[in-house]
């Protein structure tokens, strides 16, 4: 059964597919805050190892509990767009279970489905979600690098350029 298409004055986007698209970077910027720690630590026969819990700053832990409230949030998000999808008139939208797999497997079904009844319209949500992905890249790969470059000087090796 075909859905039926949407006038073009009905709105396809709201806050809530845009949260979803955007709580990625939550993650990558409190990443920017993390500055993990590496202590060496002397083992009862004398061998000098790397603490493996100095890394767990409050950071670290700041860092996982906004990856779960993310992942909570764009579950909820999902539910409430797919329900303004629903007042709007989108018949049978993207079920916002989907988001329990994974937000990006709930943002590409929605959006396919809003292109399907309101033809050229829609697919805003899935560029977003790329240039969020690439700029979390970039970002991710920058601190990385900076990262290792801070461990290898704490734990006393030398960085050659």
């Amino acid at each position: 059964m075909p859905r039926p298409k949407l006038s073009p004055e009905t709105p396809v986007y709201n806050p809530f597919i845009w949260a979803i698209t955007l709580l990625p970077l939550l993650s990558v910027l409190l990443l920017l805050t993390w500055q993990p720690e590496f202590r060496m630590i002397t083992t009862r026969q004398g061998v000098t190892t790397m603490d493996p819990f100095s890394m767990y700053t409050p950071g670290y832990f700041l860092l996982m509990g906004a990856g779960f409230l993310s992942y909570g949030l764009s579950v909820l998000f999902a539910f409430l767009d797919r329900q303004r999808l629903l007042k709007s008139g989108v018949v049978r939208p993207f079920h916002w279970a989907w988001a329990f797999l994974s937000a990006v497997v709930y943002l590409i079904g929605r959006s396919v489905i809003v292109n399907k009844v309101a033809p050229k319209r829609g697919l805003w949500p899935v560029w977003a979600t790329i240039a969020v992905f690439v700029i979390s890249m970039v970002i991710t790969g920058i601190w990385m690098s900076n990262f290792m470059q801070s461990m290898y000087s704490q734990l006393g090796y030398s960085v050659s350029t």
